[in-house]
């Protein structure tokens, strides 16, 4: 349960584009046409699948405070989190450049009409934000971090997927001048950013139950202390 749990809210509540805006740069640039925006979102899939478990790893056994101390006892002081960008980025960077030898090896057409926002997926803020996201939120075990990579990576997936189709249909309706191009994109971004916080309410009904049990626990004051005390005197005189 916790699983799934995480991957639909990875997708829906704390979707990477509608939630905290992140990768904006290329879901704008690489949404003119859906064919293009599904080659780079099954990129950007296949990249968070791979860095997030791999840069858990990293934090788990050698940045956090204390992880080194698998080498020895005189390891166990060392803190090497101020590296955790340098090796983050490191890691992301070497599955882009993995990704795009495929891409150009097996689909020249789409790798030409990526672009240079193929190796830019390096420096895309959404990627390095589902790994720094991980590292903040302690997600406890490294499963749960593959799934938070895949349903981020597929939730941005489907933000791009969703413009691009939009964008495609709106080049036959009458956008107001002043309007068209990235003007009616923010707004038409914006508009889908407050449909999807309607999902946010989708896993707090454990939560309200857990208030409402709190809320109605008795709550002992002296007067209902000193009348126990007298009902027990009472009895003991009978």
């Amino acid at each position: 349960m916790e699983y799934i749990e995480l991957f639909f809210k990875s997708i829906f509540i704390d979707n990477m584009v509608f939630a905290t805006f992140l990768g904006m740069c290329s879901y704008l640039a690489v949404s003119k046409k859906v064919s293009t925006a599904v080659g780079l979102g099954a990129a950007v899939v296949f990249v968070m699948l791979i860095t997030v478990p791999l840069n858990w790893l990293l934090d788990q056994y050698i940045l956090q405070p204390g992880a080194l101390k698998w080498l020895g006892a005189e390891y166990a002081d060392y803190d090497l989190s101020f590296l955790s960008f340098i090796l983050f980025i490191a890691t992301i960077a070497t599955m882009v450049q993995l990704v795009e030898i495929i891409v150009e090896k097996f689909s020249p057409s789409l790798y030409n009409s990526l672009g240079i926002f193929l190796p830019l997926i390096a420096v895309n803020c959404a990627i390095l934000g589902g790994s720094l996201f991980m590292q903040s939120r302690e997600i406890p075990t490294l499963g749960l971090a593959t799934v938070y990579g895949v349903g981020s990576g597929i939730g941005w997936f489907l933000a791009i997927l969703a413009i691009a189709a939009i964008r495609e249909k709106i080049r036959y309706s009458n956008v107001p001048p002043a309007l068209r191009g990235l003007g009616i994109t923010f707004i038409i971004t914006g508009l889908m950013a407050i449909g999807f916080m309607s999902f946010g309410g989708m896993l707090t009904g454990g939560d309200e139950e857990g208030a409402k049990e709190e809320k109605t626990v008795k709550v002992e004051t002296p007067e209902a202390e000193n009348v126990k005390e007298l009902a027990n005197n009472t009895k003991e005189i009978n």
